[in-house]
């Protein structure tokens, strides 16, 4: 009987130790499929990530011009207020100019008719010399009849001699005045000519720094949003590989029948921060604070302290511990069952978990900060259910 089944135990003993090497060998060639999948989906998330932060940078760089530019154009609205008033006293002097040269025009034509009227006199007189002969003033007075006679003729031509005298001299001065009058006037409409030459130079010139400076805003406001498609793209493409190295992890631990990090099977989460602190944003769509787009609010805001500890709102594995966009530093964990959880905008050196990293629900994995697009220390708290966005306050209530 012996004999008999002797053969038969080595020859199970023989298809066991057969077997056995045959199933390690198979699980180690999957688990090493899946280490080389892995590998190759680093590479690719790595690419996508440095593609996403180099968009970043250059989205920072063009916000930065974008809001020189825009001081620049504040400065230049307050050049051209500055400008609107000198334009306005412009205008006033002008106005002055103009009522000044008014008055000489009239002074001028009032000193010409004044010495018209007095050349007319004189030439008058000199006709009149002309026609009825010369007579010296001598004649006149020794052919006087009486020594009365004579008296009243020596005043009547001291008063003649006089009088000519006068229109003589109030000619000279009144033909001065034509002259500084005329040449007074001619320097008042160069004045006028240069007030508005300077007017218009001032005003093509603050129309052309403004229609610069827009030209420009709109310019970067353009590349902003094409940089920020990119970079949202570049960020959907890491989230797709985060699930796809997910799912490859998943698969692992099943070839070594290693021990599922998963226990969520429904229920509400644990709160995601270390003290109770208000909502002040929720899952709405709005304008975004720092953008000034409309937006879908993907999840909700919670303010506190910066350093703050953000806490794991439920057991799962760490699979992405990066900056993304406007989300800044971020971290999302996966909880089986589809349902992702993600934590926006900690603060620089907050993130204290790594890709691969499983994590027990309350396990502190980060620190509130206001990294990425965003306007003071606050935590964004994201629910995912099969990678889309879902109201985070149903899961906390």
């Amino acid at each position: 009987m012996k004999k008999k089944i002797l053969p038969v135990v080595l020859t199970l003993g023989m298809a066991i130790s057969l077997t056995i090497p045959h199933a390690a060998s198979y699980a180690a060639s999957a688990t090493d499929k899946i280490d080389q999948q892995l590998t190759q989906l680093k590479k690719q998330k790595a690419e996508a990530q440095q593609k996403a932060n180099s968009a970043q940078s250059q989205i920072t760089k063009v916000q930065s011009e974008k809001e020189q530019t825009t001081k620049d154009m504040n400065a230049l609205v307050s050049q051209v207020n500055e400008a609107s008033k000198k334009l306005t006293q412009l205008n006033e002097q002008i106005d002055q100019v103009s009522n000044a040269l008014e008055e000489s025009a009239k002074q001028l034509d009032e000193a010409e008719a004044r010495v018209e009227s007095r050349d007319n006199m004189l030439k008058s007189r000199v006709r009149l010399m002309y026609m009825n002969g010369f007579v010296s003033y001598m004649d006149v007075v020794l052919s006087a009849t009486s020594f009365s006679d004579f008296l009243n003729r020596v005043e009547a031509l001291k008063s003649i001699v006089n009088q000519d005298k006068e229109i003589l001299e109030s000619n000279m001065k009144d033909k001065e005045t034509v002259m500084l009058k005329k040449a007074d006037t001619e320097k008042q409409l160069e004045n006028v000519k240069g007030l508005y030459a300077e007017a218009d130079a001032l005003r093509d010139d603050l129309q052309a720094k403004e229609k610069a400076k827009e030209v420009k805003i709109a310019s970067l406001s353009k590349q902003e949003r094409e940089l920020e498609d990119i970079s949202e793209e570049s960020d959907r493409m890491i989230t797709q590989l985060a699930k796809q190295e997910a799912d490859l992890q998943a698969k692992k631990r099943a070839a070594q029948n290693a021990k599922s990090p998963f226990t969520y099977s429904g229920g509400k989460l644990g709160y995601p921060l270390a003290v109770q602190a208000p909502m002040t944003s929720d899952f709405i769509a709005r304008i975004n604070p720092v953008t000034g787009r409309a937006e879908n609010h993907k999840g909700i805001d919670l303010g506190t302290a910066k350093g703050t500890p953000i806490l794991a709102a439920e057991n799962g594995s760490v699979i992405y511990a990066s900056w993304m966009n406007g989300y800044g530093n971020c971290v999302i964990v996966d909880h089986g069952n589809g349902l992702w959880t993600l934590y926006g905008h900690i603060m620089n050196d907050g993130i204290y978990v790594k890709v691969g990293d499983v994590v027990k629900r309350g396990q502190k994995i980060a620190g509130v900060g206001s990294t990425g697009q965003s306007t003071g220390n606050h935590l964004h708290f994201e629910v995912r259910k099969n990678e889309v966005p879902t109201d985070p306050k149903p899961y906390l209530r």
